[in-house]
């Protein structure tokens, strides 16, 4: 049965690209543990292809680490001081954000990712109560994470970062909702959705087909996100990239290198459960 994680190059891309945002002057955020992984990690080489995304992509990881970053902080400050990163990779949110006080952070991934990171990790103080779960998502994740600790009567804000566009459509909605049964109302989530009216257009094409050509195609993909949310019980609105000022900063290169660029080809999404997950 083939992996639902995505090969560990492509956590090694993500971490490299977080080290080299983190020295820049201008860094949207600051990542001093990505550099120790890569230190300790063989070359995984650039992502694959040469098109007009994989020119933004280092930009856009930078905003959508950002936008994150943000949305857990101010769910964590409002109410949810229990936070789930599902196939948290190379993740180090639990050290570098400055969390209130009695946060917990459940990191859900592999063994074999949560082996390679603790290395890394030992003699680093996290800025949360931070709980490895080593689970396959293909398995018994939810009994994994409850057994480490995770309590579903508290609101809960999940995190689905750079993960669900490798799942098979049917996985996506097995682990969407495993999430939502074990949320109480007033959890959280943020993920990332692949735009499908964008995914064979001239920009997102050529980066999906060098995917697929490396063995980690992206497999999941929605033509609205806010309504596929709502049917899985999540209030969810589509974040409008441009109006964070951030955003419009890093992307005005590229629009104005690219016309027509599709900023909206991969959508971030928040979303909030109600009473009764409707």
């Amino acid at each position: 049965m083939p992996m639902y994680r995505p090969h560990d190059d492509t956590a090694l891309w993500t971490v490299r690209m977080r080290a080299h945002e983190s020295a820049r002057d201008d860094a949207l955020f600051h990542d001093p543990l990505a550099a120790a992984f890569l230190a300790s990690a063989a070359d995984p080489g650039a992502p694959p292809g040469s098109g007009p995304l994989q020119q933004v992509l280092p930009d856009w990881l930078a905003v959508r680490t950002r936008f994150f970053d943000d949305h857990l902080l101010a769910a964590a400050r409002a109410a949810n001081r229990q936070v789930v990163l599902v196939g948290a990779g190379l993740d180090t949110r639990a050290h570098r954000l400055d969390w209130p006080d009695d946060t917990q952070v459940f990191e859900v991934d592999l063994p074999a990712v949560h082996a390679f990171k603790e290395r890394i990790l030992a003699g680093h103080t996290p800025t949360a109560r931070r709980t490895p779960v080593a689970a396959d998502l293909r398995e018994d994740w939810p009994g994994a994470l409850l057994a480490a600790g995770f309590d579903p009567a508290r609101p809960t804000a999940w995190l689905c970062e750079g993960l669900l566009f490798y799942l098979p459509p049917e996985a996506v909605d097995r682990l969407v909702a495993a999430a939502g049964e074990l949320s109480a109302p007033g959890s959280t989530l943020g993920a990332e959705c692949l735009n499908a009216d964008a995914a064979d257009s001239p920009f997102v094409r050529p980066w999906l087909d060098a995917l697929a050509g490396s063995g980690t195609p992206w497999v999941w993909q929605l033509a609205d996100p806010e309504k596929w949310w709502g049917e899985h019980g999540w209030h969810a609105e589509a974040a409008d990239l441009l109006a964070l000022p951030y955003a419009v900063e890093r992307f005005a290169p590229h629009l104005a290198a690219h016309p027509g660029l599709e900023t909206q080809s991969m959508i971030l999404v928040t979303a909030t459960r109600p009473a009764g997950g409707r």
